[in-house]
């Protein structure tokens, strides 16, 4: 029994380096994207590539809470995810406030430059969810950061689209639209986690005081 043990211990302890590893090459490539998205989207005017750069920096969030999170009490992850909700909310509004600026000023966003970055996000977000495909069936926390990476190539295809739309339409509003949306989903995330994580810290309030 003793060496049974000390097995699954051994092979535990494996899955959580190669889950480590795979986190933290996920955090790379969402954190440039991050970056690359927030200055592309400046450049091209395009409020869609601001809407995917929120995606981008939430999950890098994410990814980061994850790796702090394999060594943390519930109560700690809750804490640090109670920020990671505040920040979503954050950017989400932001967003929206691009999307009215914009769509007040009549400012066509670039269609070459979002579609561009839009395949490169995309391809960034195919390569996270395959270095993470590996931990799909484990707990909750593996399985959610893989479904984050494939969700969000979803939304890197609607930045794509929007990019066909405003080049084939000549008009801002595709952009627009998938901005709106994009947003109004990252509040309603943003929102559910800073829920959840209240909920989870005044669970465990008493037992990290104790």
């Amino acid at each position: 029994m003793a060496g049974c043990q000390c097995e699954h211990h051994t092979s535990n302890h494996n899955i959580s380096k190669k889950f480590r590893n795979a986190l933290w090459i996920a955090l790379f490539l969402n954190l440039s994207l991050f970056i690359i998205e927030v200055i592309a989207g400046a450049h091209a005017g395009s409020a869609a590539l601001w809407a995917d750069s929120l995606d981008f920096a939430g999950d890098a969030f994410n990814y980061a809470i994850s790796i702090m999170a394999l060594g943390l009490s519930l109560y700690w992850r809750a804490s640090i995810a109670l920020v990671k909700g505040y920040t979503m909310l954050f950017f989400a509004i932001l967003i929206l406030v691009k999307v009215i600026w914009a769509y007040c000023t009549g400012v066509q966003p670039e269609a070459m430059t979002m579609g561009v970055i839009g395949i490169i996000a995309l391809i960034a977000n195919v390569i996270s969810a395959l270095v993470l495909y590996t931990f799909r069936d484990g707990d909750a926390n593996m399985t959610s950061v893989w479904l984050c990476s494939r969700n969000d190539a979803i939304g890197n295809i609607a930045v794509i689209l929007a990019a066909v739309g405003v080049f084939g339409t000549q008009s801002a509003i595709p952009d627009l639209i998938v901005a709106a949306v994009m947003a109004s989903l990252g509040f309603s995330s943003g929102y559910h986690v800073v829920q959840k994580s209240r909920a989870e810290r005044q669970a465990n309030k008493t037992g990290h005081l104790a």
